[in-house]
């Protein structure tokens, strides 16, 4: 219990630095609640592990200066990795959450695990070229994947969007690759930690991130803390069946969800009628006007709004987070959602867009690698 303490303590005074920087030791007691004697015994600790610098002098206010300390930028680094049905984003930070390199390419339609893990290698060695960072200086990778992730393993569940991952140890094949610690979660759940920590969920201790993508998917924060399920697949919002007599799925049930408000299944529904169209260009068409593309938005928002009315109800969040490529038609996909949130659940969450945009999945791999290195990215709700 005393070490559980400790560890809150410390992940407290890290995040309160992550967000004001600088700062003295009795604005980190005001910020987290701690006592003085705690703040300075954890920054003692900090500075002794070289995390944690001080120097400087507030000259604010009346009395002596107060020293100010901040983190070492310099002590480390972590990488994130995000692999999605057709992209790849890889990002490197420091101790504080600032991006120092990034880098974003597109993927083959259905890549294999090893072409994919070859390709991520080549974007760490560029973003730590860019940013002049030893390899060593790494303190964890955090890794994203789209489809339910097995603890310890990182292998890939069969109703993954990436059948060429599926039975892989991607976190064992992956850190095998780049010579690092590498820890693998789904992506919707690396959203949800993202936002959860840093986006539009700061505060809440029970909430839903719903990545609205090629796939569906919700990442789950339970009590303040992550919930994967005891396999790695609570929160497959996608595979919730809304047609039984629907399209064939790929997990191999009929009328699931993402087979029709999945990103690809609304490119598919305009095809006939529209010809040739990215995700992308439904957007744009959608928010200059088309009527035909924000009909399919309209409609995919209503579905996801009633998908979100059995999550909701099954678990009670305080807030519901919309994200993935989809979430960038704002209203056009939001309103319907909270108007067919609002008619089926019991008592009504707050249907909001996340503020991560793209890169929520990414950061979230941040989050991960710097939880999992033991350097602490809770938030000061969780370490109350």
């Amino acid at each position: 219990m005393e070490d559980r303490r400790r560890r809150a303590s410390r992940d407290s005074v890290i995040v309160a630095l992550r967000e004001l920087g600088a700062t003295s030791r009795a604005e980190l007691a005001r910020r987290t609640g701690l006592s003085r004697a705690t703040v300075s015994s954890v920054l003692a600790e900090l500075q002794a592990s070289g995390l944690v610098n001080a120097g400087g002098s507030d000259a604010a206010g009346p009395g002596r200066p107060a020293e100010l300390v901040r983190l070492n930028r310099a002590a480390g680094a972590a990488l994130g990795i995000d692999f999605g049905k057709r992209h790849l984003r890889v990002v490197l930070a420091d101790l504080g959450h600032h991006v120092l390199a990034e880098r974003c390419v597109e993927l083959a339609f259905d890549h294999e695990a090893s072409a994919g893990i070859e390709r991520a290698a080549g974007l760490v060695d560029e973003v730590l070229a860019e940013s002049r960072a030893a390899r060593d200086a790494i303190v964890g990778v955090g890794m994203g994947l789209p489809g339910p992730v097995r603890a310890g393993t990182g292998e890939l569940g069969s109703s993954t969007i990436l059948p060429g991952w599926v039975g892989v140890r991607a976190a064992e094949a992956m850190g095998d690759r780049l010579g690092l610690p590498v820890t693998v979660d789904n992506d919707a759940n690396l959203g949800a930690l993202a936002e959860w920590t840093w986006g539009a969920a700061r505060g809440c201790q029970t909430l839903a991130y719903v990545k609205v993508a090629t796939g569906i998917g919700a990442g789950l924060i339970v009590d303040g803390r992550p919930f994967r399920g005891a396999g790695g697949t609570a929160g497959e919002l996608g595979h919730i069946v809304v047609d039984p007599h629907g399209p064939i799925c790929r997990c191999g049930s009929r009328g699931c969800l993402e087979t029709l408000v999945g990103a690809q299944a609304l490119v598919d529904v305009l095809r006939p009628s529209l010809g040739e169209l990215t995700v992308a260009d439904v957007l744009e068409r959608a928010h200059a006007g088309d009527p035909a593309c924000r009909r399919v938005l309209a409609d995919a928002g209503a579905a996801i709004g009633a998908a979100m009315a059995t999550l909701c109800n099954l678990f009670d969040p305080e807030r519901v987070v919309v994200g993935g490529d989809l979430a960038a038609a704002g209203d056009l996909l939001l309103s319907p959602a909270r108007a067919a949130l609002g008619r089926a659940a019991i008592t009504g969450a707050a249907l909001v867009a996340g503020v991560l945009g793209d890169r929520a999945e990414v950061l979230g791999a941040i989050a991960l690698a710097l939880r999992e290195s033991g350097l602490g990215l809770a938030p000061v709700a969780e370490a109350a």
